[in-house]
């Protein structure tokens, strides 16, 4: 295979990542639509003042993972044929990461409304943990943990480290 130039690297680091944005938003988009759904089903309206601050949450919260892993397509718009691919993928992995950040908030914010209103606060709070632990292993954990592993291995994963330079 050739040696790809820094313009391709780029470019195909910004494929990857839009790649990548696809599956976040897609359960990004169903947790949404599912919350905007919740106030008008019947069972809504018998709802503790907390299940509903929650809700409120989970809500905002994916509200702004959408915003966020959508942006770089505005982005993109914004920046098209203007050579300023570095930044945009730059600017696209931070927005993911937030992104990825507030989906995190929103997911176990509908766990503990769920939990909450089914089972009761004590377990609720059990499972949510459990939850969000859960998303931490394999979406921070694990990621970093395995960053090192198999350094003999070059790869095109490993252009991403020499992508976000400062990051």
């Amino acid at each position: 295979m050739a040696q790809e130039s820094e313009k391709q690297r780029w470019q195909r680091n910004f494929a990857d990542l839009l790649q990548e944005l696809r599956v976040a938003q897609t359960g990004v988009q169903i947790l949404f639509a599912f919350l905007l759904t919740l106030p008008f089903s019947n069972g809504f309206t018998r709802t503790t003042t907390f299940q509903k601050n929650v809700y409120i949450v989970a809500l905002l919260a994916a509200a702004g993972a959408a915003a966020l892993i959508i942006s770089p397509v505005a982005f993109h718009r914004a920046l098209f044929r203007q050579g300023r691919k570095p930044e945009l993928v730059r600017f696209a992995h931070r927005m993911a990461t937030g992104g990825l950040a507030f989906m995190l908030v929103s997911m176990v914010s509908a766990v503990l409304l769920i939990t909450d209103f089914v089972l009761g606060r004590p377990v609720a709070f059990l499972l949510s943990a459990i939850t969000a632990v859960w998303f931490l292993v394999f979406w921070l954990v694990l990621p970093f943990a395995r960053r090192n592993w198999g350094d003999d291995d070059i790869d095109d994963e490993d252009d991403d480290a020499q992508v976000l330079p400062g990051d």
